[in-house]
């Protein structure tokens, strides 16, 4: 999983493969192959909603306001790169490696 971040100067960027409209919103696992962390979202991929519930759902899982998550690539793209500024890529390991 640690193939899927990259530190940057102010925070850590997650490169992500987003499944839309699954039955819950989850940390699904890791690809590999891809070097992605995949995440699925339970709002359709329609007007925004799945991307705003992608930051929505990392804000409360890092406990951080949401306004420290943005994505950066993949806007409508199920392939997403996001930054989430103000931790450490050890800090965000830990907390996707206990989910």
């Amino acid at each position: 999983m640690k193939d899927a971040l990259r530190q940057v100067q102010d925070g850590v960027i997650l490169d992500l493969e987003i499944t839309p409209n699954a039955k819950e919103t989850e940390i699904h696992g890791y690809n590999p192959w891809r070097k992605r962390i995949e995440v699925r979202l339970s709002e359709q991929a329609q007007k925004g909603k799945a991307n705003d519930q992608l930051i929505l759902f990392f804000s409360d899982l890092l406990h951080i306001s949401h306004g420290k998550v943005q994505i950066i690539a993949g806007h409508t793209s199920s392939k997403k790169s996001v930054k989430i500024t103000g931790v450490t890529s050890e800090e965000i390991l830990g907390i996707l490696n206990r989910t």
